[in-house]
């Protein structure tokens, strides 16, 4: 029952009007006493957590806790790229030359989800992967790989789920959506992490300060649950051949190699 609450509050908001209302509850003193339900639900691993469970004033601080120290090793192999989120590879694979990226079986344009025909044009014939964050992981952004920004920018008014339901009913919900993005540039090459916002606009918040990134440290985070996308450009990256759709990754997990 709990969990079909969640869900329903979590994952299927898609109006504004409701959106904000889940926001401010999660975001009040009276969400304090569902944080317990909230972990049990979700099976969250509170031994990760940095602080204890009681210490957080409201629900919206335990989505977005800290964890301890080290209990994500960052993987700092010369050339590796690491995963950014702790999430599940909903799909990866090649970015078209009909600017096509599908996931779930719906296609999504690639110069639309950048705004950008000429920039996506340079991801043609690239990598591209496709990470859902669900509740019960953790939701801060890491950087993939050290680099300096070339660009930064912010798209989108709607606020579609992006879960399973989200992703299969909503209408083009990773290209219309409230989104955040990054381009890093390494030795002449670029990636660009997309962030796109699950529950309501501003649902992204950026914490990193310099345009030189750090592989490894924190970017952002996600207020709700949600989505990354990676975009590689061709010619820049060789994903893990280990890795499968489905499967699980972490923060600092190596998910493939830069090539310098």
């Amino acid at each position: 029952m709990l969990k079909s609450i969640y869900r329903l509050s979590i994952e299927l908001t898609n109006h504004r009007l409701s959106s904000m209302l889940v926001k401010r509850f999660a975001s009040s003193k009276l969400s304090k006493r569902f944080i317990p339900s909230f972990a049990k639900v979700y099976n969250i691993n509170i031994e990760e957590m940095q602080h204890n469970m009681n210490e957080f004033p409201t629900l919206q601080k335990f989505f977005i806790r800290s964890l301890k120290p080290n209990v994500r090793p960052i993987d700092m192999t010369k050339n590796s790229v690491v995963s950014p989120v702790d999430a599940v590879i909903e799909k990866k694979g090649t970015i078209t030359n009909s600017l096509l990226l599908t996931a779930k079986g719906i296609d999504y344009s690639v110069a639309e989800m950048l705004s950008d025909e000429e920039r996506a044009e340079k991801y043609m014939g690239g990598t591209f992967m496709v990470l859902y964050l669900s509740p019960s992981h953790y939701h801060k952004i890491h950087i993939p790989i050290s680099g300096e920004i070339t660009k930064q920018w912010t798209l989108g008014g709607k606020s579609y789920p992006v879960n399973q339901l989200g992703l299969k009913y909503g209408k083009d919900p990773l290209a219309k959506n409230y989104r955040r993005l990054t381009e890093i540039e390494n030795d002449g090459k670029h990636v660009t992490v997309v962030k796109v916002g699950a529950m309501f606009v501003n649902s992204i918040e950026l914490t990193h300060e310099s345009e030189q990134l750090v592989k490894g440290e924190e970017m952002a985070y996600f207020s709700f649950g949600s989505t990354v996308i990676l975009l590689f450009e061709k010619g820049s990256f060789e994903i893990d051949a280990k890795l499968r759709e489905k499967e699980e990754v972490k923060v600092g997990q190596k998910i493939g190699t830069w090539k310098s």
